[in-house]
């Protein structure tokens, strides 16, 4: 294959790979009908929703930001690079990750990013930052579920104690594969069947223990953000309840969202939505309200991102091979 050849190769597929994201975003927005007429009735009742709105999207690129500081201290081990390479990276797999199944287009998005090649290692680092994400999610949710079968009796049964003991094992058990991880995937390195796939974890036991608490300060300050960000969405739209119980409801939902396959025809449009319905029914909000707030949510969280990483998807380092 010549080079001009491989070049237009590369041209069109960016071509082609822009413009499916962009009918993909339609195609989605078409599927969620929004109520104005029920989010204009609600806003009346609400001083100054416009300061909640914007507090909800200035915090936008901070949520994001900090995930990309998190990526890029996990980088350093594989490629030295720029905490702005590394925000372009993450928000080039926002887009891919809305289009694609799972988190395949999130770590696309990033490894496609890179300069010097080094995808195999660089897929494991991807894949420790999300497994941190997941598991503050699920340390969180693990309290958040603990308060919350406190506050509704109905939930307080064998099934939810069960469910909060499960919770609780798998947290710990995230405590022990970081004690052990470096002897654990030494041992996996070494059997027959598994060593094609060492140049991926590998990556996961050259983290010290400052890298690997730092990162997971800077998920949960993520999480932090996340958590007002949805605060602030209700706030919008004149949802007011006690500080607890939205945190620990929120918590929740997130879990829920986190633990909940990322489905490609939904982009976790969806998921956010039921849990939120669920997890909130107890305490008589409309639902029309609610659905409103998370879709609000989404919009800022996830819609806005897509957009401005359309721009780092054209920029991806893709080569004719």
């Amino acid at each position: 294959m010549s080079l001009n050849s491989g070049k237009k190769i590369i041209f069109w597929t960016k071509i082609a790979v822009f413009a499916l994201l962009l009918v993909y975003i339609g195609y989605v927005l078409r599927q969620q009908p929004f109520d104005w007429t029920v989010l204009r009735k609600q806003l009346r009742t609400v001083e100054h929703p416009e300061w909640w709105a914007i507090g909800l999207c200035t915090l936008t690129p901070v949520n994001w930001g900090l995930e990309a500081l998190k990526w890029w201290i996990l980088l350093q081990r594989v490629e030295k690079t720029s905490f702005g390479a590394a925000y372009s990276g993450v928000l080039a797999g926002v887009s891919l990750g809305f289009a694609l199944p799972a988190q395949l287009g999130d770590t696309a998005g990033r490894v496609l990013s890179l300069r010097d090649g080094k995808r195999g290692s660089a897929i494991g680092a991807s894949l420790v930052s999300g497994g941190m994400q997941f598991y503050v999610a699920l340390v969180m949710g693990t309290i958040a579920w603990a308060y919350h079968i406190r506050l509704v009796p109905d939930r307080n049964s064998t099934a939810g104690w069960w469910l909060l003991v499960l919770l609780g094992t798998l947290s710990v058990g995230g405590v022990v594969f970081g004690l052990i991880r470096t002897r654990l995937l030494t041992w996996l390195s070494g059997r027959a069947g598994l060593k094609r796939f060492a140049t991926y974890w590998n990556v996961a036991g050259l983290y010290s223990d400052r890298e690997i608490a730092l990162a997971l300060l800077v998920a949960t300050l993520r999480y932090g953000v996340f958590a007002i960000q949805f605060y602030l969405a209700l706030r919008v739209v004149g949802i007011v309840m006690e500080p607890n119980v939205a945190a620990s409801g929120i918590g929740l939902v997130f879990l829920v969202k986190t633990v909940t396959p990322a489905f490609n025809l939904l982009s976790d449009l969806g998921v956010r939505e039921a849990a939120a319905l669920w997890v909130f029914a107890p305490f008589g909000l409309s639902v029309p309200v609610m659905i409103t707030a998370t879709l609000l949510l989404w919009f800022a969280n996830i819609l806005l991102p897509v957009l401005v990483g359309l721009y780092w998807v054209w920029k991806l380092k893709l080569t004719a091979e």
